[in-house]
């Protein structure tokens, strides 16, 4: 390679002597080498070909799910856990027993309702009473004022205890009958409060819990979202509303940008739209923000020059060839997805590059870095 470089730089020079005035101002984008320069330099060109479908950079992006379709099942009451119904990943249903809590305190909040019906009916009956004896004259109204209020405050009393029971996840009809009846019992079984999947259990049989501790959580498939990590550069090219693709078919659609990313990478949130079959939730799956076909192209990296912040390739056009800045999308291997003012048919410089970097800046004998 040592008598290459040489050389190359020889042609490069005598190709800048032989256009004196090309670089008299600045450096342009156009230049001429003729063909058999190009054969003393060793350049081969590619033609660029337009793309069958679009193309783009790929990212990582985890599935995740919405808020709204992930749910906590706490425990009411404190108590014991008794009996665990469900498994992991089941399937439930809106009021399907999930696991059976033992709890004296349901026992006392029983105790408490049943105390509070019977006052709110003797406190009524009170009232009854001392309103027929006001009607027929026989005790002031002093007292019919004083029974009403006494009935108000039990039927509040009886309404808390009543609250306070359906907290605990029983329903209506039980705390009914419950309040008619004089059987206490401290079994409290917990149901599933709309359709959904069991996607994890945090209470083990015989495990003992405080009122608020996370038992099981709950989450509906309906919808997917996704969790895109991008590089603080790139993160300018994605916007709400973009589409992107998913590897595997599934296909998306951006709903935000944060824009105060962290270190090097931004994250952006996208909903998938179809495909979403084939995902599970916590999974990492490539993402990719197409380009419409035509405005991005597949070419070998050897093709691209770098010339501080600016990126371009050489174009051939006729005698000359022209820089053209491109940005590149993705690279991997030795080939690259760029985009720029390329079109089909365009051919372009695949080797000896940086011959043709030389002539285009005008300074001729540079090594290849």
């Amino acid at each position: 390679m040592s008598f290459i470089r040489p050389v190359l730089g020889a042609v490069a020079t005598m190709l800048l002597y032989a256009a004196p005035n090309l670089y008299a101002d600045e450096v342009k984008n156009s230049f001429a080498i003729s063909d058999a320069q190009m054969r003393a330099l060793g350049i081969e060109l590619v033609t660029l070909s337009r793309q069958p479908d679009t193309v783009g950079a790929r990212f990582p992006a985890q599935v995740i799910l919405p808020p709204s379709q992930e749910s906590v099942v706490s425990a009411p009451v404190a108590g014991l856990v008794t009996q665990v119904l469900v498994q992991e990943n089941q399937q439930v249903r809106a009021g399907t027993p999930l696991l059976v809590l033992s709890s004296p305190q349901l026992g006392e909040q029983q105790l408490a309702l049943i105390q509070a019906q019977n006052r709110a009916q003797l406190a009524r009956s009170t009232a009854n009473r001392e309103r027929a004896l006001f009607k027929d004259g026989i005790i002031a109204q002093r007292r019919v004022i004083e029974a009403e209020s006494a009935q108000r405050d039990a039927e509040a009393v009886l309404q808390q205890a009543k609250m306070s029971l359906t907290l605990t996840g029983v329903n209506a009809s039980t705390i009914t009958r419950m309040a008619t009846s004089s059987s206490i019992s401290n079994k409290l079984t917990v149901t599933a409060k709309a359709n959904a999947n069991v996607t994890s259990i945090n209470a083990k049989l015989g495990q003992r819990v405080s009122a608020a501790d996370p038992l099981l959580q709950l989450a509906k498939f309906g919808t997917f979202w996704l969790d895109v990590q991008v590089p603080s550069g790139d993160a300018s090219r994605w916007s709400a509303g973009n589409k992107l693709h998913v590897a595997g078919g599934a296909e998306g659609v951006v709903l935000s940008v944060n824009p105060f990313s962290s270190g090097q990478t931004a994250h952006v949130r996208a909903k998938v739209t179809s495909g979403s079959a084939g995902l599970r939730v916590g999974e990492f799956v490539q993402v990719e923000l197409p380009v419409p076909s035509g405005a991005a192209w597949d070419i070998p990296i050897a093709a691209i020059a770098r010339q501080g912040q600016q990126v371009v390739v050489f174009v051939r056009d006729k005698a000359n060839f022209n820089a053209v800045p491109i940005h590149v999308l993705s690279s991997a291997g030795q080939r690259a997805k760029v985009s720029g003012a390329l079109k089909s048919g365009d051919r372009i410089a695949a080797s000896s590059v940086i011959a043709l970097k030389a002539a285009w800046q005008g300074i001729g004998g540079a090594e290849e870095e």
